[in-house]
């Protein structure tokens, strides 16, 4: 049973009018139900050089690995649009669009093989290396640009982090001021500690003797959350390592800072320009997640087109003419969708057995074993095959 997620591609052998085939399909899911159960297009197949029945089978087995492959990139890029927009599906939906259009326009309003791209003259295999070549440069170039976005955002995020968390871990360049320390020294100096709020009382009575060399009444507060309160205290420097051993024991945490005129200034400098590489970095990548959706979608659908034409000379021999369709079944009338293509294809599987026709030359009967096998395996009458919906 095919996705109710999803548009169907469908292929069939080409006899007489294909116009004719479109039309009388049309009339009858218009007639299955009021409004019709599905939206109904003609998708032409190229006529692709077939080559031999080995090399077919051989396709039919490599294609739904790509068709995996294909699939995930487009879904990543939809993925990355959907995280760098917050999941605005007004927006998403003016950036998932293909060559401008929105997805169903492309499948359905006169879709047609890039042939300028793809040219059909080439041997199908060439054809699958060409275009996995194009879709793994996709990825790959989605994959660097994402990560470079991902490592300055994160890098904005820390500095941002730095500015909100408590006193324990947050910067303190706005924080302190010249006067909280005793300038330069040689043997003195200021450290600053973070000491929960709950031991503050703790502090008082016990910082003086924490080391042997720490000046008396030399701890004063400098500022509080509401989990930790930052005091000063000048230690001598040579106690320095006993001192932070000390805090450490008692859950007093020593920050590592040193203070410079023009930190504040510094500081405020790295966030603008963290910020500013993020918002351009972010630019940069909602436009190329676009472009390489409209890419990839495109690539996706030629694959899937690919893959029809095999399995139509596989089911259904020569001459390798064949008419394709696009259906895109309404939200809940999946079931009644089939079943009209059923019934108007019901005729074709009489036809779909391959060793009536040959290909490349050489007869289905030719082959036997694992082939025969693969041969005789269907799903319909019908070839078909899903290009999933881009949920918004």
């Amino acid at each position: 049973m095919p996705s109710d997620q999803s548009t169907w591609l469908v292929a069939v052998p080409l006899d007489g009018d294909a116009d004719g085939v479109h039309q009388e399909l049309a009339a009858k899911l218009a007639s299955s139900s009021k409004p019709p159960a599905a939206s109904l297009a003609p998708f032409p197949i190229p006529s692709f050089k077939t080559g031999t029945l080995e090399s077919l089978i051989a396709l039919s087995e490599d294609l739904p690995k790509h068709d995996a492959f294909f699939t995930a990139t487009v879904a990543k890029a939809v993925d990355t649009l959907r995280s760098l927009l917050n999941n605005d599906p007004a927006k998403l939906a003016l950036h998932v669009q293909v060559n401008d259009r929105s997805v169903d326009a492309y499948l359905l309003d006169s879709w047609h093989w890039n042939d300028g791209r793809y040219g059909v003259q080439r041997p199908l295999r060439d054809m699958l290396d060409v275009l996995n070549k194009e879709m793994t440069s996709v990825d790959n170039t989605l994959k660097t640009k994402l990560a470079g976005y991902n490592l300055a955002k994160g890098s904005l995020v820390q500095m941002q982090r730095k500015k909100t968390g408590n006193l324990s871990v947050r910067s303190l360049v706005d924080v302190v001021r010249a006067e909280h320390f005793i300038g330069e020294s040689e043997y003195m100096e200021t450290l600053l500690v973070a000491v929960p709020k709950n031991l503050v009382k703790d502090w008082h009575a016990r910082y003086e003797r924490l080391a042997a060399l720490v000046v008396p009444r030399s701890s004063t507060l400098i500022a509080a959350d509401d989990e930790y309160a930052l005091f000063n205290v000048v230690v001598f420097k040579k106690a320095h390592d006993e001192f932070v051993q000390r805090c450490r024991e008692h859950k007093y945490i020593v920050r590592d800072f040193t203070f410079t005129e023009d930190a504040l200034e510094k500081q405020r400098e790295e966030l603008a320009q963290a910020d500013t590489v993020e918002k351009e970095l972010w630019t940069e990548l909602v436009q190329l997640a676009r472009t390489h959706f409209s890419e990839a979608f495109q690539l996706l659908v030629h694959l899937k087109v690919l893959r029809a034409f095999v399995e139509s000379v596989l089911r259904y021999g020569l001459p390798a003419s064949y008419v394709g369709l696009v259906v895109k079944p309404e939200p809940k009338a999946t079931k009644r969708t089939l079943a009209t293509l059923q019934a108007q294809f019901a005729y074709l599987g009489r036809r779909a057995n391959p060793a009536k026709g040959k290909v490349g030359g050489g007869g289905a009967e030719d082959f036997g074993g694992e082939y025969q096998a693969l041969l005789e395996q269907e799903y319909f009458d019908f070839v078909l095959f899903e290009v999933p919906w881009i949920v918004l």
